[in-house]
């Protein structure tokens, strides 16, 4: 049998941390057995679903490269079908009327809690086959009374569920539109899905539907719910904790794959291990070995995993990830050096994608002032003949490459009887505005002769006018 998994959002909101977990986790195992992964938007809802919530989702999935083999798919172009489905449910005995109001279903409920019984709808429209006078009814899911439903849980065991704790479930509201509980089950079952796999906020809708399956003459999926994620305090993810859309996890500077390998680890770990590869989560995630408790988020785990794959990727991937900050921060990568050496010299300092696009800035722009503290520190009345004399031997060289650049700070170093830093770090903040950089002979080399002429000028210039 194919493996196939699918990743079914609502879409009245951002694709979420979580989300992204539970979309990965059902990728990978579908990736892992040569399956099918699916996507299925769950847009019934629908003041709540918007098309910018789909357009999200959509984005998402695309930057995270979590590829899906069939969708998306959508729940409100299934209508017929559900229909169709209730009819057959209430034809057979299945499903019946539910004629009770608001009100009386609010009594029943106090009672049970009066008496401290679990609220649960307790059956009484079960066997009524008379309509009710203005009451626009409901169709309730005829539950089986005895018995047991198990649970075959990939994470966490069997777990039961006595029947005659499941009440009857509304699979169609008194305006017709079907409910999750029904809907799921028949695109589940419609699509083929061997596997679900989402948060154990959803375990107790799924003996639920596991009933609704038998009763279909389905044969229900394997399930894998997997814990929630936590925040610091311990309490359920949410904004506060610094949990945001996954798309503001790019416009943070984040790698996708950097992201990937952080959810991978959010309950599922190999030993020690922190880092993977995309190849390597798909051939070692296994479902069975993620915790059944849940998992703390941690933002400083993240930044720091970014930043290793900042440090290791390769300067042409980097530069495709790039170019979506480097336009935000209005810089033409074309108005300078060859963008892939840029980042070589770089990646090994950035911990987000923003820090390096704004570090790199001078390369491509020129500035109008310097950065105060460094000029403060660098530019003192005894930098003025280091640079003069560097000035005159750049416009003098003729090979502008890093090693004889750097040949020149060591000549003029010698000829004032410097330290080399006296005459190096001047020049640094001469050239990048700022007092950190690369090696500075390779920084010079990219930023080219003319430039780094022109910003000596500037320098002299500045100290001209501090000295006077």
């Amino acid at each position: 049998m194919t493996t196939r998994t699918r990743f079914a959002p609502s879409p009245t909101g951002y694709l979420h941390i979580g989300g992204a977990r539970t979309a990965l986790f059902s990728w990978l195992h579908a990736r892992k057995h040569g399956g099918k992964f699916i996507l299925r938007i769950e847009d019934t809802d629908r003041e709540r679903s918007t098309q910018e919530s789909v357009n999200a989702i959509l984005e998402s999935m695309t930057w995270l490269g979590l590829d899906y083999d069939e969708g998306p798919f959508y729940q409100t172009h299934h209508f017929d079908r559900y229909d169709e489905i209730i009819e057959k449910l209430l034809n057979e005995g299945k499903a019946y009327h539910c004629y009770c109001t608001k009100e009386e279903l609010e009594a029943m409920r106090e009672e049970q809690w009066a008496n401290k019984q679990k609220p649960r709808y307790d059956g009484r429209c079960r066997e009524i086959s008379e309509p009710r006078e203005g009451v626009e009814p409901v169709i309730r899911f005829k539950n089986p009374i005895e018995g047991e439903v198990v649970v075959k849980d990939d994470v966490r065991g069997d777990v039961s569920f006595k029947n005659s704790e499941l009440d009857d479930l509304i699979i169609a509201r008194s305006d017709g539109t079907p409910t999750y509980n029904l809907t799921v089950v028949v695109d589940d079952m419609d699509m083929g899905v061997t596997f679900v796999i989402r948060g154990d906020d959803h375990l107790n809708n799924s003996p639920r539907q596991m009933n609704i399956l038998k009763a279909l003459g389905a044969e229900s999926p394997r399930y894998a719910h997997v814990p929630m994620i936590l925040g610091s305090d311990g309490k359920r993810l949410s904004k506060r904790h610094g949990a945001v859309g996954v798309m503001q996890y790019r416009d943070e500077g984040f790698l996708p794959e950097a992201l990937l390998n952080y959810l991978v680890r959010l309950g599922w770990s190999m030993g020690d291990r922190e880092l993977f590869s995309i190849d390597e989560m798909i051939s070692l995630f296994d479902i069975e070995n993620v915790n059944k408790a849940p998992s703390t988020f941690n933002p400083e785990k993240l930044l720091w995993i970014n930043q290793e794959y900042i440090k290791s990727s390769s300067p042409e991937h980097i530069a495709r990830h790039l170019s979506f900050h480097l336009a935000k921060e209005n810089i033409d990568p074309t108005e300078g050096p060859d963008l892939h050496e840029v980042i070589k010299i770089h990646q090994e300092r950035a911990k987000t994608l923003v820090e390096l696009a704004q570090s790199i800035r001078y390369f491509y722009q020129d500035f109008e002032e310097f950065e105060e503290k460094a000029a403060k520190k660098n530019f003192k009345a005894a930098a003025v003949e280091p640079l003069a004399q560097l000035k005159a031997n750049y416009e003098a060289l003729e090979n502008w490459m890093a090693e004889d650049i750097h040949k020149v700070i060591i000549d003029v170093s010698e000829q004032l009887a410097l330290n080399m830093g006296k005459v190096a770090q001047p020049l640094r903040v001469a050239i990048t505005g700022g007092g950190v950089s690369p090696s500075i002979d390779i920084t010079a080399e990219l930023i080219g002769k003319e430039r780094v002429i022109k910003r000596i000028d500037m320098a002299l210039a500045f100290l001209s006018e501090k000295l006077s």
